[in-house]
């Protein structure tokens, strides 16, 4: 009898997160998991307790690459503000594996059932975090002297927000749209205005 291949749960969870992100928690069934993990459901419950833990997982690894993805842009640009024009350049540009799609945070904080759940408590709370690391690129550029002293970093931020989300929401839904990219550099080169 052959035994099962031993699995990576890094590569694993992030099958799972590639898989939740396309489908949905509730659209994603065992048996998608199966094929995009080549796990066995027992193995897959053994690791990960739950599909709900799996998707936990998967949604606190999205978190973490978000976080380096901003990092990578943060190493390549001079100041807080040009950190935040090139990360809203970049939302609307294919990821390194071809993925070009609407957050997976707010696809999941828009899967209503899911709410009240830790799921949307996760969930929550990674939005939150996301538009905590915008403000503190904005405050970082108020100490610099790059953006007036009264600016309301807290504000900046959850309009940062809402327009990447809403940048990515039109990229999904019309890859490749020349207006899209062109709304995107308005929405940088409005952000690049902010310095005084």
């Amino acid at each position: 009898m052959s035994r099962a291949q031993p699995y990576d749960r890094q590569t694993a969870i992030d099958a799972a997160m590639t898989l939740f992100w396309e489908k949905g928690y509730h659209a994603t069934s065992l048996k998608d998991l199966e094929a995009a993990l080549q796990m066995k459901p027992g193995s897959i419950y053994a690791a990960f307790k739950s599909k709900e833990g799996l998707y936990l997982e998967a949604l606190a690894y999205y978190g973490e690459s978000f976080e380096q993805r901003l990092g990578a842009v943060a190493e390549v640009s001079d100041t807080p503000l040009k950190t935040l024009a090139n990360f809203m350049r970049s939302q609307v540009k294919a990821d390194e594996k071809g993925v070009l799609r609407a957050c997976m945070v707010v696809k999941t904080l828009l899967d209503l059932p899911l709410a009240d759940g830790p799921i949307g408590a996760a969930a929550r709370a990674q939005y939150d975090h996301t538009r905590n690391a915008f403000a503190d690129l904005f405050r970082a550029a108020q100490a610099q002297g790059q953006l007036a002293a009264d600016a309301d970093a807290e504000v900046l931020a959850k309009r940062y927000q809402m327009a990447i989300t809403a940048l990515r929401i039109e990229a999904q839904r019309t890859p490749n749209d020349p207006l899209v990219a062109e709304l995107a550099e308005t929405q940088a080169a409005e952000i690049e205005g902010l310095a005084v």
